[in-house]
Order: structure tokens, then C-alpha cells, then sequence
């Protein structure tokens, strides 16, 4: 129904445009002493523009003669055509676009809220009801200065500012020096206001990790290379169906995307940031009353 209604809405528009810039080319005939319903007609038909330079060419009997002012003529109203057209074009690649949008899909519900975690000042930190991207450090976090450089970079100062969002990087109780060593060199240009630095004992981050659905290990050191998205109901987000187009095309098996590799800069910018803007977007529509919970990811599964 959507899809119908986006079509008529193009034609309608095409067809005004059509019909407004016929009209001027039949006045123009007018003036110059041609019949107005013929050029109107034409236009109509054929299309305004091959029309009016045809008329344009038509009223000189030495063409040599009258070169500049075809020129000029022409000039203006390629000028005034493009600035006409330009909005329009852009209205109406926007009006056959359907407003439906894919979710960013659930991939595990009831992640458990954090407990037994604090800041560096002894607050607590939680899950429920903030959009967490979260990072597990390990015991050296300065030793793997690059997954929270690449997180900070990458993902962080992109999304700074965002209503409820916040980045969660987990580290052991024991790695509380090199944490502040760390937090130094991330806080040299723009205060962290929304990283946060969550403290552990070992039992507890690995508790979390294994809560989580996950493709790779933990390493020896509690760190690990895969982020995650942790929405406000403590749902883990992904996606369901991570194939290409290609790759749908030729029928290769669907498969996952639970987490995100900090150290590809690739998936991090060409993925994470893109579902990351969908989830907001989705939260954004909630609040508007225009959601729909169903996604097309997770329906293509189901066929």
C-alpha cells in the first residue's frame, strides 16, 4: 500500500513539472507569434526542452547572425532549469523510497546487569537503559593500547554526545595503574565523558563474557578483540543475516555478526557505525510512535 501511494506521489509530481514547464514553452511560442496549443501539445509529448530550443532555433532565418543571443538565452535557462530541477530531482528520489527501515537485529536477550563493576571514582555502571558498546581490555590494557585507541577513533567520537549512550570498558580490578595511564592518553584532547572505565574481579568479567553469544574466546590476559552492542533492555544486537549481496545472490548459507572486530578499521566503519546509527534511529522512531518491530533480516531467515 506504502509502495503504491510513493508511486503515485512520483508521477503526479512528474507530471506537474511537466505540465508548468509545457505551459511556459507554449507562452514563449506565443510571443513569438507561434500557435501556443501546438508547442504546449509537443511539450506534452515530447518534452519541454527539446521543444523550446527547437523554437529558440527555429526563429532565425541566418542562424550565423544571432549566435551570442542563442548563447545567452540558452544560458539562462539552463540555469534556471537546474535550479528547479535539482530540488525537485531530490524530492522525488525521496518520495519513492519507502520509509520502512531494517532494525538492527537481537541477537541474545536478558544480557544480566552488570554487578560487582565500578568506575575509578567507585560508581557503579549499568546496562539498563543506555545504548553500551563494550569492550573487555584484559589485565595490559596499555600493552593493547590499540583496541581502545581504534574504539575511541573509530566509534566513540563519532557517536560523542548521543542521548544515553555510553562506551564500557571492562578491565580487571588488578589493571587499575595502567588503566590511569591509559585514560591519560585518551583524555590529551577531548574529555571522556562517556567512556567509562568499569573495574572487575576476574570471575565477574568472565562471568559477563560467557553471557554474552560470542564466536571467539577470552584471551589468558581477559581481553579479546570482539566489541558489543548492549541495547537499553539489555539486549545483544547484531546481525542475524551478515552476508553480502553476492553472497545472498549465490545462496550461501546465512550467517551471523554477534560482535565486531576492533583492530578491522574496515568493519568497524563500513558495520559497527552503520548498525550503530540504525539502532538510534530505531529508538528515535519508538519515541515518535512510529516503530515497527519486525525487521527484514530476520524475516529473509525465515523463507
Amino acid at each position: 500500500m506504502q509502495s503504491e501511494v510513493d508511486n503515485f506521489v512520483y508521477y503526479l509530481i512528474l507530471a506537474l513539472v511537466t505540465i508548468y514547464f509545457s505551459f511556459k514553452v507554449g507562452n514563449y511560442a506565443k510571443s513569438k507569434g507561434r500557435s501556443f496549443w501546438l508547442n504546449f501539445t509537443a511539450s506534452i509529448v515530447i518534452s519541454p526542452i527539446p521543444v523550446f530550443i527547437a523554437l529558440k532555433f527555429s526563429k532565425f532565418k541566418k542562424f550565423s547572425n544571432r549566435v551570442d543571443e542563442i548563447k545567452e538565452d540558452i544560458k539562462k535557462w539552463i540555469v534556471l532549469i537546474v535550479l528547479f530541477f535539482l530540488p525537485v530531482t531530490f524530492l522525488l528520489f525521496l518520495y519513492p523510497s519507502k520509509h520502512n527501515y531494517e532494525t538492527l537485529d537481537v541477537i541474545k536477550h536478558d544480557i544480566p546487569e552488570l554487578k560487582g563493576f565500578t568506575t575509578i571514582d567507585n560508581d557503579s555502571v549499568v546496562f539498563e537503559g543506555k545504548i553500551s558498546i563494550v569492550a573487555f581490555l584484559g589485565s595490559n590494557p596499555m600493552y593493547d593500547a590499540t583496541l581502545a585507541l581504534n574504539l575511541k577513533e573509530l566509534i566513540y567520537d563519532k557517536f560523542l554526545g548521543f542521548k544515553n549512550f555510553q562506551v564500557l570498558a571492562l578491565v580487571p580490578n588488578s589493571a587499575k595503574d595502567q588503566t590511569q595511564e591509559l585514560s591519560k592518553e585518551l583524555n590529551a584532547y577531548v574529555p571522556m565523558e562517556y567512556w567509562k572505565f568499569a573495574f572487575g574481579s576476574n570471575d565477574n568479567i568472565i562471568k559477563l563474557y560467557s553471557s554474552l553469544k560470542i564466536s571467539k574466546p577470552l584471551k589468558s590476559n581477559l581481553s579479546s578483540s570482539s566489541i558489543f552492542i548492549i541495547d537499553k533492555e539489555r539486549s545483544q544486537r547484531g546481525r542475524l543475516d551478515d552476508r553480502t549481496k553476492k553472497e545472498i545472490e549465490t545462496n550461501f548459507p546465512a550467517y551471523s555478526l554477534n560482535s565486531y572486530n576492533v583492530l578491522e578499521v574496515s568493519e568497524l566503519k563500513n558495520k559497527m557505525s552503520d548498525d550503530i546509527r540504525i539502532l538510534f534511529t530505531e529508538y528515535r522512531q519508538k519515541r515518535k510512535g512510529n516503530f515497527n518491530s519486525t525487521t527484514r533480516r530476520a524475516n529473509d531467515l525465515l523463507k
